[in-house]
């Protein structure tokens, strides 16, 4: 019993100690540098949106409607170039013969859905809509919005092209849902040589019995982005370099 309990203690404090010296790659903000986000739309931020049910708990506790406008404000104060990489669903897509779990319940629960790419009626106030209080950021000159994703990540969409096209090579990414989209455009945009930091706190996940999305996504955030700010430590980056764009 002695002898499993001296392992015990050795392991822990060796997956400790691992954990301790995790690298901190660390990420220099400059005129390569753009804002993404993503889906910053009624369904995921609104009270009134079809999947508040799942990610409210998580977005009233990471405060993320609010981190997310200051991510915007930022943009503008810097002149950091600001993507939007949106979801949305045309009637097209709705005869797609399979789809995984969040896909298909995306699908019954009519999330992001619009008539189709060729017109905006009946998408003013709905849940494919810009959050009311982003729209003052989001309908300017100067601030790019992608085609939109259809699953999670950004491979089905222009956003590497848009990014590329304005010689961007690094991006502060923010937004919805964490452990979903916000994740996998992290990680197609490493994997596309984008250099990548991530606002844990201007996202949120969803929340459901015996599975946190949002703890998912924060640990997935530190080991893989090249750094994982605070909304609070990326205002005092910016005002400590006084970046100017």
């Amino acid at each position: 019993m002695k002898n499993l309990f001296k392992t015990l203690v050795m392991f822990v404090m060796g997956v400790t100690s691992v954990f301790a010296q995790l690298p901190e790659p660390g990420f220099i903000i400059d005129e390569h540098t753009a804002i993404v986000i993503t889906d910053p739309q009624n369904d995921f931020l609104s009270p009134d949106g079809v999947a508040w049910g799942a990610v409210g708990e998580s977005v009233m506790e990471n405060n993320t409607i609010e981190n997310l406008e200051t991510i915007f404000k930022l943009g503008e104060q810097y002149n950091i170039p600001v993507f939007i990489s949106p979801h949305y669903y045309y009637e097209h897509d709705h005869v797609w013969k399979f789809e995984g779990t969040l896909e298909k319940l995306m699908h019954n629960i009519n999330m992001f859905d619009r008539g189709d790419q060729l017109n905006t009626r009946g998408f003013k106030g709905s849940g494919a809509d810009w959050l009311p209080r982003y729209k003052k950021y989001i309908n300017k000159d100067g601030v790019v919005i992608s085609s939109p994703h259809k699953v999670f990540g950004s491979e089905s969409n222009d956003l590497a092209l848009q990014l590329r096209k304005q010689k961007i090579d690094k991006v502060i990414l923010a937004g919805m849902s964490g452990n979903l989209c916000a994740e996998s455009h992290m990680r197609e945009l490493i994997e596309n040589g984008f250099e990548v930091a991530v606002v844990g706190d201007a996202t949120a996940s969803a929340k459901l019995p015996g599975l946190d999305g949002n703890q998912a996504a924060q640990t997935n955030y530190k080991l893989i982005s090249s750094k994982l700010y605070t909304t609070e430590e990326l205002v005092k980056e910016l005002k400590m370099h006084k970046t100017k764009m």
